[in-house]
């Protein structure tokens, strides 16, 4: 009954004080007299509760609070207006308001927000009864109170006397010291020069804070530690003091380390006030509040106390009215606490206050500007007690791994976490874009909980679950936060961030919450893959990707299922090399009764058939039924190599050793057979000893059981560094006889050539022999007579055989070597047999029933790969459908036959090939007839296609004309980069092209003459470069830098960019999606997207891009993609261009150009933004460190010609501004 008489009080008394409230209320004829309400008629109570303090109201302030005020206002049935610049007509709150006007503009953004006079101008014009400035701005600015009271405007906020007294902060000290509430010690007034701030320095001591007399917020606020400190921080405070609150005025005080920092809620009606309670602010970075608690938690109730009542008692001398807080300092150690000023206005964090006491402190600001009391309205002291505990955090669009530097640009996404217990008071939206005019605080949420350690999770799951994506927030900082022990503990101090930089750590932070985005590697990624999407819809795949363009609308969505293939007991061979040695395996390959086999489909055929370019996700879909077909049959399963890692890379942005891990998960029991580069590992180079050894103990930790360690121009003293490594990584060693020639007739590579060569790789202590025939060349009269000749020489050591299917003799060739007393042999299944790769496994099986393979079950596997080529990789097929017996003639390796098809095209060397396989044979003449195996025969292969493209007879080359000109790997190899070929050198060829380059030969072993790589270093110098990835830099990485530099690089980008892209589904990882056109992938385990293309739009002549729209889950996604074909053209690269030609920047101050090559990975400004000098524009990821473009001069962009993930060359014009 109590509370039903105040409410209808209060309604009476704002009816009787207000002329706007009882126009209303005649006009409504809703209040009736007191005394015939009934207690229980609520209808009535309700209705009469429902009178609006004024009519219509301002909000003189933008975004976020400006919304707040005007959802007051409408709740309290009031008309609303906004006030608005030019640079926020797209902001929520202009259009959040009834009516909304432009402010006059200024010479900045926030300068048309700072004018009280144009503010009031439009409040009188448009018929406002009541201005409610916000916080910020002119929220203290006696001028707009006294303006607003000359026009007969209601400013809602404390009295201009109230203003005076407290927005300077001096004047509120004195007001302190009066009212014996304990200050710190300080100046008495505000002081002029820096001069005078030292003095006070010399006098009081140090450390000192020094402070802007008017505003808030942090600005204006400096610590000084030394004497030379305060000169230069007083200045630096009063220069921003000015420029935010147009005031420069400072004063000085005693700074105490380390504390608290309270404040305290009060509400003044002129006659008394009331506090709301206490807020704990003491997480802030450099004085700006990051998270906010009410009530203070760990405050002991006696110091608690003290606070309230010094917090009132300050208000009560002043005569307070309105909303208002008194902010304390407390030192923990001694529990003293110091007034530092009032705020009088209503705070950022005022949400806090709300969720634990139920008072909507906005309202009660209109309410008591209106003439309400505060036991009218209900606010007695004792009756006003916190409920719970409540968090409020500050989502800003700042990046904390740069020192909290506002970012801009577009957000993509937009959505907010909400449920129980959860506030959010914002203004953002999809599509909006954030600018740098203004204050980068996006959204408020509030968590209240019953208590403390729910209130931290609530706030927690809400981080986690809301989205903002397109710029960056300070969300994973503020998670970071919320994790911390001591946080946690409720034991934080001001200083809490800065004795914490690991909280700005964001790129690898990991939270120990149940929730599928636990790191910040997952928050981005599908952000991240939609870019990459988007991307390719514009702009298709890259043609570096080596694809057949005319063959794209070839790669379909048909669902291809999984083969149903039931379990098998596997083989044993694994299980005993990885429990008793290779020397155990090796006696036990000898002793086995039947052949064994080696699959080779998940490397050398797809190598040979499709460049290397079947995806690991497409390989993992059908590993653990390989094994399970293969079943005891199969000693291994070749499936890691030089050209996979490298392709894995470069091209399918994929890590090769996630393949490899990835693919030993599913398929645990069967062996692992990776090629290696003796000394050149999987790379096309020398590299130090300590890579080749790192590498292969990786290797082996990751899954790698058998080492096929060859060198590629048989050079056993290369091979020897790689077979010494395999051995001590704990590996099974094949020492491989790269096989070229034949045998049979060739006075080079005769019989005793291998035979000697094998003997140096049986004392090097080889477990097994190799022979490696990568062109087709082993006949089957061939491989009899060097398969005998070795098991008659080494009877005891195994030999598997390996060759290519180019001359159709490929299983004949297998069988022979099984019948002359090969162990193993290599094939593949059927539907990825023959041709240039491997014979088929499925046939061998059949001609040798004893290998005991299953053929029903590896036909299964065999339907699979025939879906995949033909409905995914059509676009990489070579285009040859018949066997070839002139490799006897050019010798050209399989996997580099369809390599070499796709270099000649992209080289423009169509219809071109035949001339290519004359050439290659005529290069290998000039080389020295030497064994082709990568990377000795790209150099033969780089040479063929120089010849072809420059006409050149094999006697051309040799010449003062070309001699010069060769290709650098000709170069390198006859320089003896790649160790000596058999027979030696081609004199005087040689000669003539170290002359011409300038260039010396090496002497012995390459990487005999390199320095030890510095893993440790290297390791720090990635992880310093890549710091703001949301990646991990591991030991695996580092291998992958050592081995392939640039390449990594590359990849690292791309990642940047579009985040892992492994797991997208292949048809729309090659192919560009049509509009409307859906797919599904999963980001995480049971974690579907759906996503469909929703529209692209047309094109946007000034920047060249378009605006690509998907729905992702139901939701829309939009971004922006640069136009690579129509830069080219507005470039003046023509149509069709086969490299986009940007144009170049002048000298012109007004021309931002790119000042290295790289990739886009951040843009900052769009067109119509007006900028600053050295602001920054664009973020440039190049040679593994990002490099940040700033602006050359002042002045307005007039237009942004690159997007985010575009690749840019020195110069290349980026953007243009204008005075």
């Amino acid at each position: 009954m109590a509370a039903l008489q105040r409410c209808l009080a209060v309604c009476a008394l704002t009816t009787a004080l207000n002329p706007a409230a009882r126009k209303l209320t005649a006009r409504k004829a809703v209040v009736a007299p007191v005394t015939e309400v009934k207690p229980d008629d609520a209808s009535v109570v309700k209705e009469a509760c429902e009178v609006p303090p004024f009519n219509k109201v301002m909000a003189a302030n933008r975004a976020e609070i400006a919304v707040r005020i005007m959802r007051a206002g409408t709740e309290l049935n009031m008309a609303t207006v906004g006030v608005y610049a030019m640079e926020d007509r797209n902001s929520a709150h202009r259009w959040c308001a009834d009516q909304s006007f432009l402010l006059p503009a200024r010479d900045t953004p926030v300068g048309a927000y700072l004018d009280p006079k144009s503010i009031v101008d439009i409040a009188e014009r448009e018929g406002v009864e009541a201005v409610h400035p916000g916080y910020g701005f002119l929220s203290e600015s006696p001028e707009l109170a006294r303006l607003c009271g000359e026009r007969g405007i209601t400013f809602v906020g404390p009295t201009v006397e109230n203003l005076l007294s407290f927005s300077d902060k001096v004047s509120a000290r004195k007001m302190a010291i009066a009212a014996n509430v304990p200050v710190v010690p300080g100046t008495e007034n505000a002081l002029d020069t820096a001069q005078e701030a030292r003095a006070f320095a010399e006098e009081f001591g140090l450390p000192v804070m020094i402070k802007a007399l008017m505003g808030g917020g942090g600005k204006g606020m400096r610590i000084a530690r030394t004497l030379d400190e305060v000169e230069s921080q007083f200045e630096s405070a009063a220069s921003e003091a000015l420029a935010a609150f147009g005031d420069g005025s400072c004063f000085l005080e005693r700074y105490v380390e380390d504390p608290r920092h309270v404040e305290v809620q009060i509400v003044g009606d002129g006659n008394d006030v009331v506090h709301l309670w206490e807020r704990d602010c003491s997480v802030q970075r450099r004085h700006q509040k990051v998270v906010e608690i009410a009530p203070a938690w760990n405050l002991n109730d006696g110091l608690r106390k003290r606070l309230q009542d010094d917090a009132v008692r300050l208000g009560k001398s002043a005569g307070y009215k309105n909303a208002g807080t008194v902010e304390f300092l407390v030192d923990v150690k001694s529990d003293e606490h110091f007034f530092i000023e009032v705020n009088p206005r209503i705070q950022v964090e005022h949400t806090v206050t709300e969720e634990v006491t139920g008072i909507d402190l906005v309202q009660t600001q209109f309410r008591i500007a209106a003439g309400a009391s505060l036991r009218e309205l209900g606010l007695i002291q004792q009756d006003i007690k916190p409920r719970g505990v409540a968090i409020q955090c500050r989502i800003t669009t700042e990046n904390p791994e740069r020192d909290f530097a506002p970012d801009a640009g577009t957000l993509a996404v937009y959505r907010h976490a909400q449920g129980v217990g959860m506030r959010v008071d914002g203004v953002g939206y999809t599509g909006m874009r954030i600018t740098p005019y203004f204050d980068s605080l996006l959204v408020k949420y509030t968590a209240r909980a019953a208590t403390w350690p729910a209130a931290v999770r609530r706030m927690r799951r809400a981080l986690l679950e809301m989205r903002i994506r397109g710029v960056k927030t300070n969300v994973p900082f503020l998670l970071n936060v919320l994790e911390h022990p001591d946080f946690v503990k409720g034991d934080v101090t001001t200083s809490f961030i800065g004795d914490n930089p690991s909280l700005l750590s964001i790129g690898k932070s990991a939270w120990d919450v149940m929730h599928f985005q636990s790191s910040q590697d997952k928050v981005f990624r599908v952000e991240r893959n939609l870019r990459y999407l988007a991307n390719v819809a514009v702009n298709g795949h890259p043609s570096s990707l080596g694809a057949d363009a005319s063959k794209l609308d070839k790669v379909r969505t048909t669902y291809i299922p999984k083969p149903d293939v039931a379990r098998k007991e596997p083989g044993p061979w694994r299980k005993i090399l990885r429990e008793e040695g290779p020397e155990a395996l090796a006696k036990a390959v000898r002793a086995s009764p039947s052949l064994l086999v080696t699959d080779t489909t998940w490397r050398d055929a797809h190598q040979s058939l499709l460049a290397t370019r079947v995806r690991t996700s497409d390989i993992a879909r059908v590993a653990r039924e390989t094994q399970d077909a293969l079943g005891k049959s199969a000693f291994s399963v070749e499936m890691w190599g030089g050209a996979t890692f490298d392709v894995c890379l470069r091209f399918l942005h994929e890590c090769p050793w996630a393949r490899l891990e990835q693919l030993r998960e599913l398929a645990p029991d069967i062996p692992f057979q990776m090629l290696l580069r003796g000394a050149n590992g999987v790379g096309y180079t020398a590299y130090p000893d300590n890579v080749i050894y790192k590498f292969c103990e990786q290797a082996y930790e990751s899954g790698i059981d058998i080492f096929r360690v060859f060198d590629s121009l048989n050079d056993v003293e290369n091979l020897a560094l790689g077979v010494k490594a395999a051995k001590a990584a704990g590996g099974f060693v094949e020492g491989t006889l790269c096989y070229t020639g034949d045998v049979t007739s060739s006075k080079k590579y005769d019989l005793d050539y291998y035979l000697d060569l094998a003997t140096r790789m049986i004392d090097l202590g080889v477990h097994a022999l190799a022979i490696k025939d990568m062109a087709g060349l082993l006949t089957p009269r061939s491989a009899t007579v060097l398969v005998e000749a070795l098991r008659q020489k080494f009877p005891t050591t195994p030999i598997h055989v390996h060759t290519h299917d180019s001359a159709g003799l490929g299983v004949a060739s297998m069988l022979a070597a099984s019948q002359a007393g090969a162990d193993i042999v290599d094939g593949a299944v059927d539907a990825m047999s023959g041709l240039t790769s491997q014979p088929s496994l499925g046939a061998i099986a059949e001609a040798v029933p004893e290998v005991g393979l299953d053929g029903d079950a590896y036909a299964k596997v065999s339907s699979y790969w025939d879906d995949v080529r033909a409905t995914l990789y059509a676009p990489f097929e070579s285009g040859q459908l018949a066997t070839a017996s002139d490799v006897h003639s050019h010798e050209i390796p399989g996997g580099q036959y369809t390599n070499l098809l796709f270099q000649s095209r992209q080289l423009g060397l169509d219809g071109q090939f035949d001339a290519v396989k004359i050439a290659y044979a005529a290069a290998n003449r000039l080389l020295g007839d030497i064994p082709k195996v990568t990377p000795s025969s790209k150099v033969v292969g780089d040479l063929a296609q120089f010849m072809v493209a420059n006409k050149l007879r094999e006697e051309d080359v040799d010449t003062e004309q070309w001699v010069g000109k060769l290709p650098d790997s000709v170069v390198d190899y006859l320089k003896g980069g790649l160790g000596t070929p058999p027979g030696g050198f081609p004199e005087p060829l040689r000669a003539h092209v170290l002359k011409a380059r300038g260039v010396e030969a090496l002497q012995g072993r390459p990487g005999l003459s390199m320095e030890p790589y510095d893993f440790e270093q290297a390791a720090k110098d990635l992880s310093e470069k890549f710091e703001g990835a949301a990646y991990h830099i591991d030991e695996k990485d580092v291998l992958s830098e050592a081995l392939y530099p640039s390449v990594f690089a590359d990849y690292m980008e791309h990642r940047l960019v579009y985040d892992d892209v492994g797991h997208l589904p292949t048809h729309v990882f090659l192919r560009p999606m049509a509009l409307n056109d859906e797919v599904e992938f999963e980001d995480g385990h049971g974690r579907a997207e759906y996503v469909e293309l929703r529209s692209i739009s047309e094109l946007d002549d000034k920047t060249c891009s378009r605006r690509v729209v998907f729905s992702v889950n139901g939701e829309a996604w939009q971004f922006r993609v640069t136009d690579e074909e129509a830069m080219t053209i507005a470039s003046g690269g023509g149509a069709g261009s086969a490299r986009k030609m940007r144009r170049k920047a002048s000298s012109s101050s007004g021309d931002v150009g790119a000042p290295m090559p790289g990739v886009v990975v951040d843009v900052k400004v769009g067109e119509g933004d007006v900028v600053s000098k050295g602001e920054t524009l664009f973020v440039l990821s190049a040679m593994k460190m990002e490099s940040t473009i700033v602006a050359p001069a002042a002045g307005t962009v007039t237009s942004v010609l690159c997007a985010i993930g575009d690749n840019i060359e020195a110069e290349d014009l980026l953007a243009t501004l204008e005075d």
